[in-house]
């Protein structure tokens, strides 16, 4: 049960020690900005083998409470937006 409560960090972090891995954290700010709005259920509609999973691995290891991973987001697009 605390998979879906709090899921860890280490699906994102195998993603980020991958060949294919695209930084998506853009996605971060724009569900940060959909938060406690009238549109905030969002949905991620993409086709096969284009990274779904990995975006809902980037979000749930950026809204997890149990780590402290800024440092994975460190080199990330997202660290830009936010300062």
């Amino acid at each position: 049960m605390g998979t879906y409560l709090n899921p860890s960090s280490f699906n994102f972090k195998r993603s980020l020690n991958s060949e294919i891995y695209i930084d998506k954290t853009k996605l971060i700010a724009f569900t940060n900005s959909m938060i406690n709005t009238q549109q905030s259920y969002i949905c991620v509609s993409r086709p096969r083998r284009f990274g779904k999973t990995m975006a809902a691995d980037m979000l749930a290891t950026y809204y997890a409470m149990g780590e402290d991973t800024s440092d994975l987001f460190s080199g990330m697009k997202i660290r830009k937006i936010l300062l």
